[in-house]
């Protein structure tokens, strides 16, 4: 047995024992997403339009993490429907940030690990980048959709009367709670997997200025800054969709009746 696989186990009788049937559900989601992810990587590497498998990927590992980490129909539409959104939003952000950062492909430090292959392999790397940055957003964008959608329910189940304007007040309220352990997450996250790196430069006496120009340290930061932008459109969006969509049951309600 590989330290991997024993620790996959051990992962999964922990999510097992302390969240049960929902632990087991999330568990199998994350096999899921891996499996996808797998699967969208072998795409492009058919040369499919790395746009085009980056927005059915990001549609299904939202859709898997959404709907299979709760049960309530009205926090996980309201959840999928802002993460779409801003889904959407940021890809067309991604885009433009990444053509004008220009930090696809490999920087100065792979040289060595490169040595002897070709990199001519007939893909685009920015469009690569696009998809790596795009991919890396939907876990932070899913679980404040989430947080939102589930607090927002729990509002409306306790002030069935609340106005719209008192909902959205709430769901900002609940989101400035989770802002700042969300960029903490982030942050610490990608300090801790790049502290190899980060002592490289300080025993290659890096200047400031050459890491904040480095490649692979501006790509990092950049996907950092991206997904603290889509946890941060996400607050907003998803209260206003809760607020549309409990509209629109009103109404439907309304006409039925």
């Amino acid at each position: 047995m590989t330290t991997i696989t024993a620790l996959g186990l051990v992962l999964m009788v922990l999510m097992i024992l302390v969240g049960g049937r929902q632990g087991w559900s999330a568990f199998l989601s994350l096999l899921l997403n891996f499996g996808f992810l797998y699967f969208a990587m072998v795409l492009i590497a058919f040369h499919v339009p790395p746009l085009f498998v980056t927005v059915v990927t990001g549609i299904t590992i939202l859709a898997i993490t959404i709907f299979m980490g709760e049960d309530d129909l009205r926090t996980t539409v309201t959840a999928f429907y802002a993460s779409l959104i801003v889904m959407a939003l940021l890809v067309v952000f991604i885009i433009l940030v990444e053509h004008w950062a220009m930090v696809q492909g490999f920087g100065t430090e792979d040289s060595d690990d490169l040595e002897g292959m070709s990199i001519l392999i007939g893909i685009s790397y920015l469009k690569v980048a696009v998809t790596v940055t795009v991919l890396s957003t939907l876990g932070a964008i899913a679980e404040a959709a989430m947080a939102i959608s589930s607090g927002l329910t729990e509002v409306l189940e306790n002030h069935p009367d609340i106005s719209n304007p008192r909902l959205i007040k709430s769901g900002m309220a609940i989101g400035r709670q989770i802002i700042g352990t969300t960029f903490n997450t982030l942050f610490f996250g990608a300090f801790g997997g790049f502290l190899a790196l980060f002592i490289w430069f300080a025993g290659l006496h890096y200047s400031l200025g050459t890491i904040m120009n480095n490649k692979i340290f501006v790509a990092e930061m950049l996907e950092i800054l991206i997904s603290f932008i889509g946890v941060l459109i996400t607050v907003p969006m998803t209260a206003w969709v809760m607020t549309r969509r409990r509209n629109h049951l009103a109404d439907g309600h309304d006409q039925h009746e």
